[in-house]
């Protein structure tokens, strides 16, 4: 049994049936913009994030004291902002600051 021969106007016919409508693609285009809440989820509501470039040796240091911790970046980052505040704090108390 011999295959059909494909012709390029059979192929777009046929391609035209997948295509999306003149409706599918505009709301492709323009998607419907979401709450920042909704994005942010349950655990992060009230939070302020906070990033930063460092050079590899910076991440390779904070990397092994994550794993040594066993802690995640946000809880390595509020232990280390606790200390120096609590170190300055200090300073400031005794004058040295």
């Amino acid at each position: 049994m011999a295959k059909p021969a494909v012709t390029s106007e059979s192929f777009l016919k046929n391609l035209s049936k997948f295509a999306p409508g003149p409706e599918e693609t505009a709301a492709e285009e323009n998607p419907a913009p979401s709450s920042p809440s909704k994005k942010a989820g349950g655990t992060r509501a009230g939070l302020k994030h906070i990033g930063a470039y460092l050079d590899r040796e910076t991440v390779e240091k904070i990397a092994i004291l994550r794993a040594r911790l066993n802690l995640d970046n946000s809880q390595l980052i509020k232990r280390a902002i606790d200390q120096m505040y609590s170190m300055e704090n200090a300073a400031r108390k005794f004058g040295d600051g």
